[in-house]
């Protein structure tokens, strides 16, 4: 057989193992995440790209918004199957009257960054510094108030500060929205989420005034080991069809496992990103932040008290919660202290 066939016959085998592939997605679902590329939500989009999804007889679209908010106004109002969001804007949403019901962890630790403009070193050195300032924050609106947006308002509650003591400025979840508000001058910080952040950092842009991560070290801030991204779905979904849920669940379980067995550049080579300067801001976030991913999707009591108390401290206004263990469904990840 001469060359040319052999290629022939490869690329006919290639298609034919597509196509059952294709055969075995008896369901195709959507999700709605912040991003695109926002370093919390890089386990949804992996799903899709290693086959965690036809492994469940399921297909995945993803769809990025620009803010947490804009993502769950896609599930309640029907534009998508899930949302993967920061557990407390669903839990704002559900104190507001929304029926949404979390079904498994992304994260394992919150990874935030409340950064400033670099050429206003010498002007803000402290939170209480930002009174008057332009701050950058993922939009809210009036159903939904962002988890970035919360933990700028712990930070100021925090420092002493009134919320509307400073001039909010709504951002997007993405390099090019948050590279351009620096770049211009529009804002004067940004509280943002990794890469992003570090990649602002290593361009000369800004400069960390509260990271997370050194917060949570020095046990300044209540609540700050709670859980971040999540995934959710409406309950009317999971009272119709349970099983698609629990196969969404298995997709998520596969993509947390898979990242969790390679290493940063592995994962950053199979999200196949064709800027070389956001491949490597991935790469160095992975190895920043060992402990940002859970393992399996398992929900903790302990993740579960400091989102609660995260949520008090940040939402005074809001008198009457509702509780968290009554939009949590566990039941395919488990529970543990």
């Amino acid at each position: 057989m001469g060359y040319s066939r052999w290629i022939l016959v490869l690329l006919l085998v290639m298609i034919a193992a597509v196509e059952a592939m294709a055969d075995t997605a008896d369901r195709t679902v959507t999700i709605t995440v912040p991003g695109p590329n926002n370093l919390s939500y890089l386990p949804i989009d992996l799903i899709p790209k290693i086959g965690a999804d036809r492994a469940e007889s399921l297909l995945v679209r993803v769809q990025h918004r620009d803010s947490g908010s804009a993502a769950m106004r896609d599930l309640v109002q029907r534009n998508s199957d899930f949302a993967a969001t920061g557990l407390p804007a669903q839990l704002f949403l559900n104190s507001r009257g929304g029926d949404i019901v979390t079904v498994a962890a992304i994260n394992d630790l919150p990874v935030f960054v409340l950064m400033v403009r670099h050429d206003l070193a010498g002007q803000i050195r402290s939170i209480a510094d930002l009174r008057g300032r332009i701050v950058a924050v993922p939009k809210s609106d009036s159903n939904t108030k962002t988890t970035p947006h919360q933990m700028l308002d712990l930070l100021l509650h925090h420092a002493g500060i009134a919320s509307d003591e400073v001039r909010l400025l709504a951002s997007g979840q993405s390099w090019s929205n948050l590279s351009a508000l620096m770049s211009s001058g529009s804002v004067d910080a940004i509280m943002g989420a990794e890469p992003f952040a570090s990649r602002l950092l290593a361009s000369g842009k800004v400069f960390f005034l509260v990271n997370l991560a050194e917060a949570r070290k020095q046990q300044t801030l209540p609540g700050t080991e709670f859980l971040q991204a999540a995934l959710a779905t409406r309950r009317e979904l999971l009272q119709q069809d349970s099983t698609v849920v629990q196969r969404m669940v298995a997709a998520l379980q596969r993509s947390l496992a898979w990242i969790a067995s390679h290493s940063a550049t592995e994962v950053a080579d199979r999200m196949d990103l064709g800027d070389a300067d956001e491949r490597n801001s991935i790469i160095t976030a992975l190895e920043k932040y060992p402990r940002l991913y859970s393992k399996d999707g398992h929900f903790f009591n302990r993740q579960l008290r400091d989102t609660e108390l995260f949520f008090r401290w940040a939402n005074p206004d809001v008198k009457q919660p509702v509780e968290l263990s009554s939009m949590i469904d566990s039941r395919w990840v488990g529970m543990n202290e």
